[in-house]
């Protein structure tokens, strides 16, 4: 007799679970163009006023020049792509010893901008770690002040 006999035990269906949920979530970062390198994803805040969207990127230790910004066809992209290389050298009584040290450090992130916004007019600006994103709304998407309607 197999002493592993199967049960009718959840746990199975729970390890299927927990597995299902984590390639969802996977596959649906994927679908909204999220590319991870590295295992690095600066976190977004998107904040909507009456005038505008802000995007705040949390990216510490980076500099303006390391970030690329593009829109296209409606379509914001945020990027950088950082390499750093260190080498150590050091003379011994049994020898040189040489050590190189390689640290790569990339994303990038893609929004959708929706058609009330004035893409023409975004600015960006990189100040003690985050990466702030202005995109202004159009003029007719921005709300208009209560009128009074006359009955003719």
């Amino acid at each position: 007799m197999n002493k592993y006999k199967r049960t009718n035990s959840p746990l199975p269906s729970i390890v299927r679970m927990i597995d299902n949920i984590f390639n969802d979530e996977i596959i649906k970062h994927n679908r909204q163009g999220l590319t991870v390198w590295n295992g690095s994803m600066p976190a977004v805040n998107v904040k909507e006023t009456d005038d505008q969207f802000e995007l705040e990127l949390a990216a510490p230790g980076m500099s303006k020049a390391d970030f690329n910004i593009e829109i296209d066809a409606d379509v914001l992209t945020i990027s950088s792509e950082k390499k750093e290389s260190k080498e150590e050298k050091e003379e011994k009584k049994d020898g040189r010893f040489t050590r190189r040290e390689f640290h790569y450090k990339a994303f990038k992130r893609l929004f959708n901008l929706p058609e009330t916004v004035d893409s023409t007019n975004i600015a960006a600006n990189y100040v003690d770690g985050i990466l702030s994103v202005v995109i202004p709304k159009k003029e007719e998407a921005k709300p208009q002040p209560a009128r009074k309607i006359d009955i003719v």
